[in-house]
C-alpha cells in the first residue's frame, strides 16, 4: 500500500517506510521531526520540469506526462519503490502545498498505472 503525505504533517506509526520524493528538503522541518527513512532525490522531477510547472494546475496534464517520461528512464528507482511496497506500507512524502497537483501524486499514479499494466499482461 502506498500513501501520500505532506512533509508538514506529523508522521504516524501506520506510515510504514517514509520516502521523501523531492529534490529539496522541506523548509522548516527538522530531520528528526520528519522521520524520513529514505530520501529519493533522484526520483523527483528534473529541475527544468519543476521550474516549467511552477505549481500551475493548468499545466498539470502536461507536467504529469513529462514527469512520467522521466520516470520511465529511472527503472532502478521505480523497482526500489515497488519492492518497498511489496514489503509493506510506503508513504511518499512531499513538500508541495497543493495536494491535487504535485510530484508525489504523479509518481503514485505512475506506480498504479504500472501495476495495472502488469495485471493486464
Amino acid at each position: 500500500m502506498i500513501k501520500l503525505k505532506r512533509a508538514y504533517e506529523p508522521p504516524n506509526e501506520d506510515d510504514g517506510v517514509r520516502v521523501l520524493v523531492d529534490r529539496r528538503w522541506p523548509c522548516n522541518v527538522w530531520k528528526a521531526q520528519a522521520k524520513i527513512d529514505i530520501w529519493m532525490k533522484e526520483i523527483a522531477p528534473s529541475e527544468a520540469l519543476t521550474t516549467w510547472f511552477h505549481r500551475d494546475p493548468a499545466k498539470w496534464p502536461e507536467f504529469r506526462r513529462r514527469y512520467w517520461a522521466e520516470l520511465y528512464r529511472k527503472p532502478e528507482l521505480i523497482e526500489e519503490l515497488e519492492q518497498l511496497d511489496r514489503e509493506g506500507t510506503v508513504t511518499l512524502v512531499y513538500r508541495a502545498k497543493d495536494t491535487e497537483h504535485n510530484n508525489a501524486l504523479a509518481l503514485l499514479q505512475f506506480l498504479e498505472h504500472r501495476a495495472q499494466m502488469r495485471k493486464a499482461a
